[in-house]
């Protein structure tokens, strides 16, 4: 009786540990997933569009409003601090809002520029024709998984040395969040 007690616990923990291990692959999958169909609500609980919306101004060059020197803090100066905050917010540049739309995230998702995606070809009807068209589309490749960071590549279909790296961060013990997505190199110097 008690040896299977213990089996079953040893069983839950290990089946706890794989889906820990595998949470970020389906939050990639989930992802790619909620951009394909247009859900917005599904991606704004997956992403986290301030945190990439700025990685994605530094990658994409200086936009004509952006200063240099950093904001300036109630202690160092704490008259700029109340002006700044009073501003208006100045929306992001449209070069970034392209890429963190439904269907920019979408195209960078399969490994193209947003805007220059092929359409997708529909679904077969049948179940195992739909299993063998999803395991034939390219998968993400994990450049590195760590207990509080995770992230994949995907790599253009066209041109292989095309990379995306997408980063996901640990924000519960089975919920990730993308927070940052690095642009071929190509794609930083063009607005």
């Amino acid at each position: 009786m008690w040896r299977t007690i213990f089996n079953l616990i040893l069983v839950l923990l290990l089946g706890a540990c794989v889906a820990f291990v595998a949470a970020p692959w389906f939050a990639f999958r989930a992802l790619k997933a909620n951009a394909r169909d247009g859900d917005a609500q599904g991606l704004a609980e997956l992403v986290d569009y301030d945190a990439v919306r700025g990685t994605l101004k530094g990658q994409l060059g200086p936009t004509p409003n952006a200063t240099t020197a950093p904001a300036p803090t109630i202690w160092t100066d704490p008259i700029g601090a109340m002006k700044r905050a009073l501003e208006p917010l100045t929306p992001p540049p449209p070069a970034v809002e392209r890429y963190v739309s439904v269907e920019g995230l979408h195209a960078l998702t399969r490994g193209y520029q947003p805007g220059k995606a092929p359409a997708e070809p529909p679904l077969p009807d049948n179940l195992p024709d739909q299993v063998i068209s999803a395991v034939k589309e390219p998968w993400p490749s994990l450049r590195y998984w760590g207990p509080n960071r995770s992230r994949f590549v995907v790599r253009a279909p066209d041109q292989p040395a095309r990379q995306t790296v997408f980063t996901f961060q640990r924000r519960g013990w089975f919920e990730w969040k993308l927070v940052q997505i690095g642009l071929p190199a190509e794609n930083k110097a063009q607005p």
